[in-house]
């Protein structure tokens, strides 16, 4: 097996996909320790994995630039020499991007999104769901003689972040225990009904923990929701914090409560007990691909029949949004505090 001195790693798409990739570079370098392994992110992941001791370095694309910035993100590739291209996204741009760089070796996964730039194509099988996404990242660095390696997952610390946390908990909360709602996903057919949180706070808020709702811009109506028709006050941090901010107080909560989506993989990577609600279970979708890991995770699933079943465009064909109840949901968290 040939010894890779400049390694890239390419990993542009969401937030849960590049935590689950951090298995598979801890892997690699240490398959490689002497390679200098650099991982290209989408600019709204990079906290993820910025400053993890295994990665020499993290770039980004600026993608407002057009053609003249693609161009010159790929000079700036073939400056730096790279030797080894693995490719997780496998998208027509990223294939592109590596190949028009005249890096030698191209790994990722055969599709038709140009996977004839690849040089050492893998038959991608993620869309059937038999592993969990943390294995299938591993998986792809078997033609690199990379055996099993730990899948336990983890994120860097940014200090400012820590500081800001520390600070919210002693000022907001008033130093006072807390649980964190995430109640978006980038789907809506993965989406629990803001009626069933509301339910749910009920019974956490009963025992005197304050909750504290978060998430992009995307989760301010149902968070807003949530906040008008909930009998306890709520704290909601939607669209105000940053992903650092995020991981910061996911590190500090008692629990995270979530739907099917990228802030369990984080909640996971930090260790805090979390409860993920899957709404779906086909293959490609299911919680054998993306539940979260760790001893303190928990998948709460609808009965069967019941789940959300859709088509190629995720459009709804049958299931119930509020087959799993609060009571489930709870419970579910009771097991794990």
């Amino acid at each position: 097996m040939k010894t890779f001195k400049n390694i890239l790693v390419v990993r542009t798409d969401r937030m849960g996909d590049v935590v689950l990739t951090v298995p598979a570079v801890r892997a690699l370098k240490k398959k490689f320790p002497d390679a200098k392994v650099t991982v290209w992110l989408d600019a709204s992941t990079k906290p993820l994995m910025q400053g993890l001791p295994f990665i020499d370095e993290v770039i980004v694309e600026d993608k407002g630039l057009g053609l003249f910035g693609f161009l010159s993100f790929v000079a700036m590739l073939r400056r730096r020499k790279y030797d080894l291209a693995i490719i997780y996204h496998t998208k027509r741009h990223t294939n592109a991007a590596c190949m028009l760089a005249g890096i030698p070796i191209r790994l990722g996964y055969k599709n038709n999104k140009n996977g004839y730039m690849l040089t050492r194509p893998v038959e991608d099988r993620r869309h059937l769901g038999e592993k969990h996404e943390v294995q299938y990242c591993l998986d792809l660095l078997a033609p690199l003689g990379v055996g099993a390696g730990d899948v336990a997952l983890e994120l860097p610390r940014d200090v400012q972040a820590e500081q800001w946390a520390d600070e919210f908990i002693r000022v907001t909360l008033e130093g006072k225990p807390f649980l964190v709602i995430h109640p978006d996903a980038s789907c809506a057919t993965r989406c629990w009904p803001a009626k069933s949180y509301v339910q749910l706070i009920s019974y956490l808020t009963s025992s005197g923990m304050k909750i504290v709702l978060v998430g992009g811009r995307g989760a301010s109506l149902c968070a807003g929701e949530i906040v008008a028709t909930s009998c306890v006050p709520l704290i909601d941090l939607t669209a105000k914090t940053s992903l650092a901010q995020m991981i910061a107080l996911f590190r500090r909560a008692s629990a995270v409560i979530s739907n099917d989506s990228g802030p369990v993989h984080v909640a996971a990577g930090v260790g805090v007990p979390i409860v993920s609600i899957f709404l779906r279970r086909q293959p490609g979708i299911n919680p054998e691909r993306w539940k979260p890991l760790g001893p303190k995770s928990r998948v709460v699933l609808p009965p069967p029949g019941r789940e959300i079943v859709v088509d190629a465009h995720s459009r709804v064909i049958r299931g119930s949004f509020d087959a799993i109840t609060p009571e489930q949901v709870f419970k579910a968290l009771q097991e794990i505090l």
